[in-house]
């Protein structure tokens, strides 16, 4: 697996609650924000797609959008 290093620069003000969402999943903060971020970009692909408008053409193929 490749890993790309990025720099995240995050308010002072979220940092704290940031840390301790992360400690209360039991994530390390880079874990935690990695997830966050995987669960935007799918959410981000989901909304594309339901913007097609092909919700009509799957129905009763299992889950509609």
């Amino acid at each position: 697996m490749s890993v790309t290093t990025m720099i995240l620069c995050v308010l002072d003000s979220l940092a704290p609650s940031t840390r301790a969402a992360a400690s209360e999943a039991g994530l390390s903060v880079n874990a935690y924000v990695v997830r966050a971020v995987r669960r935007a970009a799918t959410l981000d692909a989901a909304r594309q797609l339901a913007g097609l408008g092909l919700g009509d053409d799957l129905a009763g193929e299992g889950d509609t959008l």
